[in-house]
């Protein structure tokens, strides 16, 4: 087999540990060609360092084969091994920062989608159209990113790529209504991008916050619907619903923020209970503004 040989222990190092570093970089960081070029060099890296046989050395008449004495080759066996072991190391670290990057982007694209949804919903034209420019801007560059590459957390989503489409199309028509239009239109149109971009973060298992924010959002304005109505029984059934959403989130953080959550959730219930009538639809703004605030700033 000596024959066979091209390549000293060194150079086999070497190359095993730019496989490895390779490999990590194009499967986590990179995607489309340059995804496949890492992984091919590193396939190819790996292949020849496990033989010691390289076929470039051979056609260039290059043979730095040699029999290494024992105390290097335990060396250098020892190197690769704990960058093996640090590979794996960068591979976790790899998932969590790819992970974190995109939740950086998405919640600044998500922060002008609040905004323009907040702003329509309250009819606030100038507010609308400005936060409305801030949101295509941004998005546009979040879906020229993700569009090409998708990191290990949705790497395998294959519905993610058609969502972005979808929720593009959805922003990019609301133009005129939300410069000249009906502002509560271009609201309840603005409303359908939020359970698509919920359906993404869930079927990835994205444990966020915004998550259990979003959920416990359609039961409050259940809740702030009955109060609004004035219908005890109604409220008392949807606060059942609402207290165990808003248990998640608690389980999650409880700040002061999310305790006024609680206290403004529990006082409706109160006030229900003992017919304050005149007060309830009262005390469900204050729930809704104390939530308002959270999700605003955090969801």
């Amino acid at each position: 087999m000596k024959n066979y040989k091209n390549i000293h222990s060194i150079d086999r190092s070497i190359r095993m540990i730019l496989s490895v570093s390779l490999f990590i970089i194009g499967f986590f960081w990179f995607s489309g060609n340059i995804n496949l070029i890492l992984l091919t060099i590193s396939i190819l890296l790996a292949i020849t360092g496990i033989l010691g046989f390289c076929p470039p050395y051979l056609l260039f008449g290059i043979n730095w084969y040699s029999k290494d004495n024992r105390i290097s080759k335990l060396f250098l066996g020892i190197f690769t091994i704990i960058f093996l072991i640090v590979g794996i190391g960068w591979s976790y670290a790899s998932i969590f920062f790819t992970k974190k990057f995109f939740l950086e982007d998405y919640n600044r694209m998500n922060n002008y989608y609040k905004q323009t949804l907040f702003n329509t919903g309250k009819e606030k034209r100038a507010e609308s159209i400005m936060n409305y420019d801030l949101l295509i801007a941004e998005y546009h560059i979040f879906l020229a990113k993700y569009n090409t590459y998708q990191p290990y957390s949705l790497r395998w989503d294959k519905e993610f790529r058609n969502d972005l489409n979808k929720i593009s199309s959805i922003i990019h028509t609301l133009k005129e209504k939300t410069y000249t239009g009906n502002l509560k239109e271009a609201h309840l149109e603005l409303e359908k991008v939020r359970p698509i971009f919920q359906d993404i973060l869930k079927r990835n298992n994205f444990s966020l916050l915004a998550i259990s924010l979003v959920d416990f959002h359609d039961v409050m304005e259940t809740v702030i619907e009955a109060a609004d109505t004035k219908d005890v029984s109604w409220v008392a059934k949807a606060y059942l619903i609402a207290d165990e959403k808003l248990k998640i989130i608690e389980d999650i953080t409880n700040d002061d923020e999310i305790q006024a959550i609680r206290k403004n959730l529990n006082d409706v219930k109160t006030f229900a209970e003992q017919n304050k009538l005149e007060t309830l639809s009262t005390k469900a703004a204050e729930l809704k503004s104390s939530f308002v605030k959270v999700y605003l700033k955090r969801g």
